[in-house]
């Protein structure tokens, strides 16, 4: 039974719960940019090269072999140079548009973060800390002050 209350104590915890959701919005987001490189963006491209389908393309190393009867003795061999093509192009898609999402997060969190923007409210951590800077800055001009009075 102990170990039942560890699992619910993990799957229960914040953190859990984000990754869950994080894993499920990435496993949708592969598949709109594999709708997007194999639906929209491979087919102009296709027209472009004179109707060359890129996931058909390979370098055959060994032709299939068929007996006299048509029976298949060997399978081809090819490398699929075609594929990685679409594949790397979905690599280089999913990257760019997570580098955007995630420097348009930051910017919202840097906003967030200072505290004298007004416009987007401060969380109340970075609001306390500010407040703290701006005590202990007040505090060491008065020490300065008052050691200024003192050596005169």
């Amino acid at each position: 039974m102990k170990i039942f209350k560890e699992f619910k104590e993990f799957a229960v915890k914040g953190n859990m719960m984000d990754m869950a959701i994080g894993i499920i919005i990435g496993a949708s987001f592969n598949k709109v940019i594999d709708v997007l490189v194999k639906k929209v963006l491979m087919p102009p491209l296709s027209l472009m090269t004179d109707g060359l389908k890129f996931q058909d393309r390979r370098f055959v190393l060994r032709e299939k072999e068929t007996d006299a009867a048509g029976q298949l003795i060997a399978d081809e061999v090819a490398i699929g140079y075609g594929e990685l093509f679409e594949t790397f192009l979905d690599f280089i898609i999913i990257g760019f548009t997570v580098f955007i999402l995630v420097r348009f997060l930051n910017s919202l969190k840097n906003k967030a973060q200072d505290p004298k923007d007004k416009t987007v409210k401060t969380p109340k951590d970075i609001e306390l800390l500010s407040q703290l800077t701006e005590l202990l800055q007040e505090q060491n001009q008065l020490l300065k002050t008052k050691n200024g009075q003192d050596n005169k």
